[in-house]
């Protein structure tokens, strides 16, 4: 199955968006694509707002970082001239608005950790680093940024 239609069946299609930014959604240098962070944005909308440990849930962490995840695929997808490309998730970053007494930043991004398994098989696993802030642009719970080789 490929990796866009197995998004869709674990109901996170690919977004139909266009780059809004002053910067690039990714940039390609050799086999790498290095993607820009992306927030938990439906249609353009923020999933959830607030920051975790507060007005966010867990649970609502989770699907926001996987939401997030999903928009940068889209960004490799335009970038790689599609998913069957990738060759390797070489390391994803996960940022968290969180409380500071909230220490399960790591419990969030283990969703984007599965669904990256999930999705990529072996091509999937990845280093990963997760860290808490105090806010995130546009109060999005979670971002998400990435490297990946094709």
């Amino acid at each position: 199955m490929k990796v866009e239609e197995k998004l869709k069946e674990l109901g996170y299609p690919l977004p139909h968006r266009t780059n809004e930014r002053i910067f690039e959604a990714g940039i390609r240098t050799g086999n790498l694509i290095f993607v820009s962070g992306n927030a938990a944005k439906v249609d353009g909308v923020l999933k959830y707002k607030g920051i975790v440990g507060n007005s966010v849930s867990v649970e609502q962490a989770q699907e926001s970082a996987i939401i997030a995840f999903v928009n940068c695929l889209n960004s490799v997808n335009q970038i790689a001239g599609g998913l069957e490309n990738v060759k390797k998730i070489v390391n994803i970053k996960g940022y968290v608005a969180s409380t500071p007494d909230f220490v399960d930043q790591p419990l969030v991004m283990d969703a984007v950790s599965r669904m990256a398994l999930e999705v990529f098989g072996d091509a999937g696993k990845h280093s990963r680093v997760t860290m808490g802030a105090s806010s995130l642009p546009g109060g999005t719970p979670v971002e998400v940024e990435m490297v990946i080789e094709v």
